[in-house]
């Protein structure tokens, strides 16, 4: 469980149920077209057992908690202000 594997998009459209199953089994296939990377089929994740209905990912994904940053002496900024300037960061400008 969590190998991964690489298989040319024609071998997808050959072998689909083949290729699934390697996924049920909680395999990564990497889908090519001419040998460049086009798509991850990923497994969904298995807690006690029982499907979660989330993708597994190969890197962490949650919540990392509250996070400790160091003071460098600049003016104190609330997360209201974050908010705003974040939200005025986004494509279109609102």
């Amino acid at each position: 469980m969590g190998s991964h594997r690489e298989i040319p998009l024609r071998d997808l459209s050959r072998q689909a149920s083949r290729v699934m199953a390697r996924v049920e089994a909680g395999e990564t296939v990497t889908i090519t077209k001419d040998g460049v990377p086009i798509g991850d089929i990923v497994p969904h994740g298995l807690r006690d057992g029982v499907r979660t209905g989330r993708p597994v990912y190969a890197f962490r994904t949650d919540p990392m908690g509250l996070l400790d940053l160091p003071d460098l002496g600049g003016p104190a900024i609330g997360d209201d202000a974050i908010n705003d300037t974040l939200r005025g960061m986004g494509a279109g400008g609102d």
